[in-house]
């Protein structure tokens, strides 16, 4: 791995044997990144890094500006977030089921007294799985048709840094369980962006291309995502833009 600096900016070169020049922002303190293929030497990465050194500094600011929510501790009174909506959340002793009921403004958790925050958060964490599952399976079902893909199989897992993924061998995506804290339309984005991939691994002209024909405003749908606060466990997505090969 090579360095370059341009103005105050360290950016980390990573050559690999890839078509374009993917230059990235990562959080949650702006680290910024280059990977290019082999052909491109350093005189001319720290050239394309100027022509978008006033994207990268923007980027940078927006990190580490980021508003971040605290750990929770999973206590009375303690607010939590579910599908953009915010709620109080109240516990419940059980001997019965350890579960979330959701109430017009409270979240219910029927835990066992002696319980840990650890635990807890595991409860909580299981429910926001089973209902983000819940609303991703309608959304797949409703843009299969539309893109004329097929989704093999989808699933909800933690991650740092993405929001979603997609292998395209396997048809398979994968979104970020905190997600299920995020707005409806938000995580519909996110499903139509990952399904988008069947059709296009790269984030290239034509992947822009086909969001822009079937989920029109999807930028603003993203900006909001990005803007909304996040769990300090999160990072976020980076921030990237690729040069294509000519």
């Amino acid at each position: 791995m090579e360095t370059i600096q341009v103005a105050e900016i360290n950016v980390k070169v990573t050559f690999k044997a890839i078509k374009n020049i993917h230059l990235s922002v990562h959080p949650p303190n702006g680290n910024v990144t280059l990977s290019a293929p082999p052909r491109y030497d350093l005189d001319t990465l720290r050239l394309y890094v100027i022509s978008r050194l006033d994207w990268v500094r923007e980027k940078i600011v927006k990190f580490q500006q980021q508003e971040r929510v605290p750990a929770r501790n999973y206590i009375n009174n303690e607010t939590h977030y579910f599908f953009g909506q915010r709620f109080k959340l109240f516990l419940k002793e059980t001997k019965g089921k350890q579960t979330i009921e959701k109430k017009i403004d409270s979240l219910i958790m029927h835990v066992r007294i002696a319980s840990d925050r650890n635990k807890r958060a595991v409860i909580m964490d299981n429910w926001h799985r089973k209902e983000l599952k819940i609303i991703t399976k309608e959304f797949v079902q409703k843009w299969e048709p539309k893109l004329n893909v097929k989704v093999i199989d989808f699933g909800v897992k933690k991650m740092k840094t993405k929001w979603g993924t997609c292998n395209t061998k396997e048809g398979r995506i994968w979104l970020n369980l905190e997600l299920a804290k995020m707005p409806k339309h938000c995580i519909e984005y996110i499903v139509v962006h990952e399904m988008v991939h069947l059709l296009e691994r790269s984030h290239n002209k034509r992947f822009v291309a086909l969001l822009d024909h079937h989920m029109p405003g999807w930028q603003m749908l993203k900006d909001e995502l990005n803007s909304l606060p996040l769990s300090c466990e999160l990072n976020q997505l980076s921030e990237d833009v690729t040069l294509e090969y000519k």
